[in-house]
């Protein structure tokens, strides 16, 4: 059962899967915000669990997730089975760059591979899910321009220095930073990750800090707060 990972909600197989759940996953379920979300992709979706975070917070969206490794998108597939939103929710072995829906999106997510140029991992399915090569981020935001609804907005989750080429990339593209979210694991460490959210509309991007321990070993309220609908524990 060491595989099995249980929300409050439905349940997530992780066994056969190289990127197993973590907080950067579901942060970026937890986080990312759409009016109005009737359609929705997740691009790499692993296990699966983001997808089904969002089916659980937006009741009337239909979702795809796309996953190009074949064991990942067989277990996000009988994952979304087994879960109540089974009916919403599909999974597609596939290259993004490959994968036409014949229709866009309100809401894409993305918890992308984000080492490139670095050490590879030995282990293929880890080096498929964890690292890109240097044209990824190009065609990652080029398919989203394609895919995204004029109105619809794309939530990523990077570290720092891959977060900064996304924007370059995006620009490009006509896509702008409407939120960055600056995550750091608690007060006294420097910023790790960011969650972007992307839109066609050119304006002022809002900024926020989000902490997620107060002390070791103790969870800030807001992560609480962010997670109280899914972690059994909160």
């Amino acid at each position: 059962m060491g595989n099995i990972f249980k929300f409050k909600q439905f349940e997530v197989n992780q066994s056969g899967c190289a990127m197993k759940i973590n907080t950067d996953g579901v942060l970026l379920g937890a986080l990312a915000v759409q009016d109005h979300t009737a359609t929705a992709l997740d691009i790499g979706t692993g296990t699966g669990v983001i997808a089904m975070m969002l089916a659980q917070r937006f009741e009337e969206a239909v979702i795809d997730a796309v996953e190009i490794e074949r064991s990942a998108a067989e277990r996000a597939s009988d994952n979304f089975l087994l879960s109540p939103f089974a009916g919403r929710l599909k999974a597609h072995h596939q290259d993004i760059n490959n994968f036409d829906p014949g229709k866009n999106y309100d809401l894409i997510v993305s918890n992308p591979p984000y080492f490139v140029k670095d050490l590879k991992n030995p282990e293929p399915g880890k080096r498929m899910a964890r690292h890109a090569d240097e044209s990824f981020f190009e065609l990652l935001i080029r398919k989203v321009a394609l895919l995204l609804k004029p109105s619809g907005c794309f939530w990523v989750i990077l570290p720092l220095k891959q977060a900064q080429e996304l924007v370059r990339n995006a620009v490009l593209m006509k896509l702008f930073p409407l939120k960055v979210i600056h995550v750091y694991s608690d007060a006294d460490k420097a910023e790790f990750r960011q969650v972007l959210c992307f839109s066609f509309v050119n304006g002022e991007a809002e900024h926020e800090n989000f902490y997620i321990y107060l002390k070791q070993g103790v969870y800030t309220e807001k992560y609480r707060l962010l997670l109280k609908d899914f972690f059994l524990a909160f």
